[in-house]
């Protein structure tokens, strides 16, 4: 395998550790990543045998050197050349002083057995360690054994439950590695409380496993069972056992539906970017969330009218609950409320057959027409049995043709235009403007010209 160039820092930091006495090991992911066939750049390196007041400056030729945390510093080691950092720690002892993810008071003891210092970590996967100038793996608690079986193990039963975000790592690292939790770790996790986690810390994880889980379905069906989508997902409950019209979902009830809408969401969308992508996952977790509160049998038929429209409140408290607002200068939050409240039209345009300009002008001031199209095909596609999809191609097509795929037209005619008119400034310019721009969506006004015509018209006749 070849090093890149952040092994080739990290050699050279083991090199300079071990010269002054101590011993430099990759922990954590990276490891657990190259035993999978999957090199990561994020290397984690902790460094034994070497004192704290020692560590920075035995760093310091190997790039610029921060220093993050307070009570336990980690040094991030940013070289020249890399495209990721390298951090570097001392092994700690963690001891549990409060309720809460950050309830721990911890200090570095570079002289603790590895071992010992394997303890403290969550999963046996995860407690491997690498040393890159012998190319030994340290292993106290087999996780390699464990990789081979695909099992997810927690290290240490006694101290498992005193991080209550294990639980969650645990649902994601099941799904992105497709691992099976085992029992007596599943118990564990069913016993934590979660109730102590923030919103960000909650929505961190779920993050991973939407976007690195090429199956998420794992995740949220292992959520299920452990009792996490009832504790942090509530909105999600109700899906469960909600029937459907066998003809149009022979796979099952709406929970069903909604896991293989989400792995469809997942296989199709891997082109966007990160926060249209978490739009669209958001959005097929939530597309059905009205269906509950609206599904009936209806003439002999299982129905689920106005599904769309019920499934905005659910979706915006499941989104209150995450804390999604903005991403990456992205609005997640609209787009999801939007997909969820629009989801039908792709289908409904089509059917229709004669929708006109105005139709899909208006609904592109409601939701990214293309996001909305991602999501009604992974609906469509998140089923069993074969059904006809082309009405997704048929509605982005159409939408990139009126050029409205990503938002609506901008209105031809501004304020200015109408003082320039003779207007006076005040709340008639904006009925003016609101009326023109009617026009606009509909096709009838295409020029400036024409908007200015038909403006004057209206004020000619007020």
């Amino acid at each position: 395998m070849t090093d890149s160039p952040e092994l080739d820092t990290a050699r050279r930091i083991a090199a300079a550790a071990r010269a002054a006495g101590g011993r430099a090991l990759i922990v954590g992911g990276w490891v657990r990543d190259r035993l999978r066939g999957r090199p990561s750049k994020d290397i984690d390196i902790e460094i034994f045998g070497v004192t704290e007041a020692r560590l920075p400056a035995l760093l310091e030729p190997f790039g610029r050197v921060e220093a993050v945390g307070q009570s336990f510093p980690v040094y991030k080691v940013v070289a020249t050349g890399t495209a990721g950092d390298i951090d570097v720690a001392l092994p700690r002892r963690e001891s549990k002083q409060g309720r809460g993810h950050r309830g721990f008071d911890v200090r570095g003891d570079p002289f603790m057995p590895q071992a010992e210092a394997a303890r403290r970590r969550d999963f046996t996967v995860n407690a491997i360690s690498w040393d890159p100038l012998t190319e030994v793996y340290e292993d106290p608690f087999e996780g390699r054994a464990d990789l081979d079986r695909r099992l997810l193990r927690a290290v240490d039963a006694g101290t498992f439950g005193d991080d209550s975000l294990r639980a969650l790592r645990a649902i994601q690292f099941a799904a992105r590695f497709e691992l099976a939790l085992e029992k007596e770790t599943a118990a564990l996790c069913r016993r934590i409380p979660l109730d102590d986690l923030p919103a960000e810390r909650i929505w961190g994880e779920i993050e991973k496993l939407l976007l690195l889980a090429e199956r998420p379905s794992i995740g949220l069906a292992l959520a299920l069972e452990l009792g996490v989508i009832e504790s942090l997902l509530p909105e999600m409950a109700p899906l469960v056992g909600c029937v459907q019209e066998p003809e149009w979902h022979p796979e099952g009830d709406v929970w069903t539906h909604t896991l293989m809408v989400v792995d469809q969401a997942h296989r199709l969308n891997g082109d966007l970017d990160r926060p249209r992508f978490l739009a669209v996952m958001l959005g097929a977790i939530c597309h059905d969330l009205g269906k509950p509160s609206t599904t009936a049998v209806i003439d002999g038929r299982i129905r689920s009218l106005n599904h769309e429209e019920a499934g905005v409140a659910p979706t915006i408290s499941l989104l209150d609950r995450l804390n999604v607002h903005t991403i990456d200068g992205f609005d997640v939050r609209a787009q999801v409320v939007g997909i969820v409240a629009h989801h039908l039209k792709p289908g409904m345009f089509r059917k229709a057959g004669n929708v006109g300009e105005g139709a899909f002008k208006r609904l592109a001031q409601k939701v990214d027409m293309e996001l909305l199209a991602r999501v009604a095909r992974a609906d469509c596609l998140g089923r069993t049995g074969g059904f006809d999809c082309s009405a997704m191609d048929w509605f982005i097509e159409r939408a990139r043709a009126l050029g409205v795929e990503h938002a609506p037209p901008e209105p031809l005619l501004k304020g200015r235009d109408l003082l320039a008119l003779g207007m006076s400034p005040g709340p008639r310019v904006g009925e003016v403007l609101k009326a023109v721009y009617e026009r606009q969506l509909d096709g009838e006004i295409r020029t400036i010209d024409e908007g200015i015509s038909v403006a004057r018209e209206i004020i000619g006749g007020t």
